[in-house]
């Protein structure tokens, strides 16, 4: 009888030890998913701010139908500037975000996930926002503008 107890105790210890990593390796995951989703929605975000800021005249503060000279001073972006990227680098709790590829109808935003080599790129034109598909390192760039 004690060997059955024992070879018990042994198959529901293998048992426990299989379901937590499994229960680690979904959680895992799932997070890394709700990643993506939070840097997807700043983009989005940024996106929408920054097309505010194309229709708008330079009067008013605006970009006079360009995005030449855009950065992240320019449209409001729920994020810190990063000190000496000439306002072409913000942070915050989910990513880093990188504007490159400036010109007169479009630009692309970089968003790498913070602590993780993921990221994931929005080309933002006048009338509407192209969300590439993540990537490590450099992500896949979305098509340009019409």
């Amino acid at each position: 009888m004690g060997q059955q107890q024992l070879l018990l105790v042994i198959l529901v210890t293998i048992i426990v030890g299989i379901a937590t990593v499994v229960a680690l390796n979904t959680f895992s995951s799932a997070a890394e998913a709700a990643m993506i989703d939070a840097v997807r929605l700043d983009l989005l975000s940024a996106g929408g701010a920054a097309q505010g800021y194309y229709m708008r005249p330079v009067m008013l503060g605006g970009g006079g139908r360009t995005y030449a000279n855009v950065d992240f001073r320019r449209f409001a972006f729920p994020g810190r500037i990063v000190e000496g990227s000439d306002n072409l680098e913000s942070e915050n709790e989910n990513a880093t975000y990188v504007i490159s590829g400036q010109s007169q109808n479009e630009f692309l935003i970089t968003g790498t996930i913070s602590g993780s080599l993921v990221s994931l790129s929005a080309r933002v034109c006048p009338n509407g926002l192209k969300m590439g598909k993540p990537g490590i390192g450099v992500p896949p760039a979305p098509d340009a503008c019409n």
